[in-house]
């Protein structure tokens, strides 16, 4: 496949997603912090480095398949596997030419996931029952006539989120969503109470934070404030 291709998929991701294209890896910075008794430099990373936290990103315009189960194992089940390895797992198992040709099957992944031990199967499931199942599953969406693979990692009354090899880790709105699903999952048997704590992880939905509203006031006790306070000898040193 060509890498016109190959970014073709990936444009065709972010806009069913309504996104802009993003860099596969983002380089964190740090900010200088001056104030009035002193400075302090923290690192600070981008939405779109936190975006990647979570997911394996796809090398290949057909390997999305590869990454999305890598990404399932790796961010929910506590296995770090790579993309590489499960892909050379399935092109080994499966027939090269029609990979190339359609991308890894849901059978593909199926038969990888079983080999680990994870006892899967594919569903036809409405997202608010998966919700209440509460575990992560990979599914099947079409972004602008390309199949493509990606794991949904959590659900609120709102939103999916979606583990998405081409782009990252994405809060689609949930009308959005069964728009380009196609309502089949794969998901494990085995394991759940250890998916279910990496399900609606906290750390996935920091791509999508609450609004600080009330982060500013200082909750600190006067007594304490006082504490912090140069002495008067010590004003304009």
């Amino acid at each position: 496949m060509t890498r016109s291709k190959q970014r073709a998929v990936v444009s065709a991701v972010c806009l069913a997603f309504g996104l802009q294209a993003l860099p596969l890896y983002a380089s964190s910075v740090t900010i200088a912090l001056n104030g009035g008794f002193g400075s302090v430099s923290v690192p600070a990373r981008s939405v779109e480095e936190l975006r990647w936290e979570g997911v394996v990103p796809q090398q290949y315009d057909y390997s999305c398949g590869a990454a999305a189960v890598a990404t399932l194992l790796t961010y929910h089940y506590g296995r770090p596997t790579t993309e590489a390895e499960v892909f050379e797992w399935m092109i080994q198992a499966g027939d090269v030419e029609q990979i190339k040709e359609l991308g890894f099957s849901m059978l593909d992944m199926k038969q990888y996931l079983d080999a680990q031990g994870l006892q899967t199967d594919g569903f036809r499931v409405q997202l608010d029952d998966l919700a209440r199942i509460g575990i992560p599953a990979i599914t099947l969406i079409n972004t602008g006539g390309y199949r493509h693979f990606v794991v949904i990692k959590g659900i609120d009354r709102g939103d999916v989120l979606v583990g998405d090899p081409a782009v990252g880790t994405v809060a689609v709105p949930k009308a959005h969503f069964e728009s380009i699903w196609s309502g089949t999952v794969l998901g494990a048997r085995a394991y759940s109470e250890l998916a279910k704590t990496n399900f609606n992880h906290e750390r996935d939905w920091r791509i999508r934070p609450s609004a600080p509203i009330g982060s500013a006031i200082n909750r600190t006790d006067m007594a304490s404030m006082l504490l912090q306070l140069p002495a008067i000898n010590e004003l304009g040193r």
